[in-house]
């Protein structure tokens, strides 16, 4: 747009640009939500909403502390571990592997796997070679979660974890602790949700393209989406600047887990982000921008889970029947969920800096302050 400008040579007009009316920004529609989140014992929480695909519009909200020694509050350009949200992005390299033919999801997990790394667990009964890329996806094949390993569970959730926390695993390792126990279920027979899943698709990533799964995130995902505060650590401990504490609660004591070896958590959850690239990247994902149509609907389907996950994405239905799509993630002193409308024009983000909220309902209560119509 342009309006006239007299100018004093001769009476001539000319024209000047008219800069843009800055992005309105939407109500601060979850604050109450996020209160109530620290009053259940989060030190902090915050949340983003971006409408109509305006991201420089988008509405920062927060409430509680980022530091409980100085009282920093959160900022919307924080770093944080973002835990099985990391799901989303595998799922998603997956999926381009799939249409570029490399793959199918009927194939088994263990004609992918790079050389060295194990396919079965001896007399336990856990075999790769009856498993499939789908029902890895969709957390359906019966697999021993590693994390529940009890000595791993107990570097994870004991007060074990301040002295275990620079412990360093490699994916073959876990992958061997995960098979030595013995299947939940039969490949295909139901939902089971397990971290080792997405372990075993990150070195199916590596297997098919001679790439760790980090380095093909960045060049399928990070790269075309300019999502710069987004990174995979690998074993580095420390969190990049600006970043606020995290806290894990173990009995009523809080302890300082910002400084952690991620590598126990790896392709199942090792992504390091900030709210506003989690907004950026699944408004590409769910507009289709990273996934052919074929794709995407594999990507939504949560058959053969009753309704419960699709691969590496999952619907919620909020209580006045809106749904969106989008997941959500923890790790020690972290815990974080996105979601979006179909078309991904509508998101919320939100996080709180300690392990998943004792009350998940009140997640939800967030998500639907945000989607669901309100009357005045």
């Amino acid at each position: 747009m342009t309006v006239p400008v007299l100018t004093g040579c001769g009476g001539r007009t000319h024209t000047a640009p008219v800069p843009p009316a800055p992005a309105r920004r939407p109500p601060a529609t979850t604050v109450p939500a996020l209160r109530v989140l620290v009053a259940d014992g989060a030190p902090g929480a915050a949340s983003l909403v971006t409408r109509n695909g305006r991201f420089s519009g988008s509405r920062f909200s927060t409430a509680g502390v980022a530091d409980l020694r100085t009282g920093r509050r959160m900022d919307q350009y924080d770093h944080f571990r973002a835990g099985s949200l990391t799901k989303s992005l595998v799922a998603t390299v997956i999926l381009q592997l799939v249409a570029e033919r490399k793959l199918t999801l009927h194939d088994t997990a263990a004609a992918h796997l790079p050389p060295g790394i194990p396919d079965r667990g001896g007399g336990t009964g856990s075999d790769l070679r009856k498993v499939t890329i789908r029902q890895l996806l969709n957390h359906t094949s019966g697999l021993f979660n590693y994390t529940d390993d009890p000595r791993l569970a107990r570097q994870l959730y004991s007060p074990a974890f301040r002295a275990l926390r620079y412990e360093t695993h490699t994916p073959a390792q876990l992958l061997r602790i995960a098979l030595g126990h013995p299947p939940v279920a039969a490949p295909g027979a139901r939902y089971s949700y397990a971290n080792t899943n997405y372990l075993v698709l990150g070195l199916i990533i590596k297997g098919v393209t001679g790439r760790s799964y980090a380095t093909e995130i960045r060049h399928r995902i990070i790269a075309p989406a300019r999502l710069g505060n987004t990174s995979f650590p690998g074993t580095d401990p420390e969190l990049p600047r600006p970043h606020g504490r995290a806290y894990s609660r173990f009995g009523r004591r809080l302890v300082d887990s910002t400084s952690l070896d991620p590598s126990l958590a790896g392709a199942a959850g090792e992504m390091i982000t900030t709210l506003g690239d989690l907004n950026r990247f699944f408004s590409a994902l769910l507009s289709g921008r990273f996934l052919a149509p074929r794709q995407m609907a594999e990507l939504r389907s949560e058959k053969g889970t009753g309704g419960t996950y699709g691969l590496g994405l999952y619907a919620t239905e909020l209580p006045c029947g809106v749904t969106v799509w989008g997941h959500d993630g923890d790790i020690n002193g972290s815990f974080a969920e996105t979601a979006g409308t179909a078309d991904g024009r509508h998101l919320v983000s939100y996080r709180v800096n300690t392990d998943r909220p004792a009350r998940p309902a009140h997640g939800e209560a967030l998500l639907a302050a945000e989607f669901c119509p309100h009357t005045a």
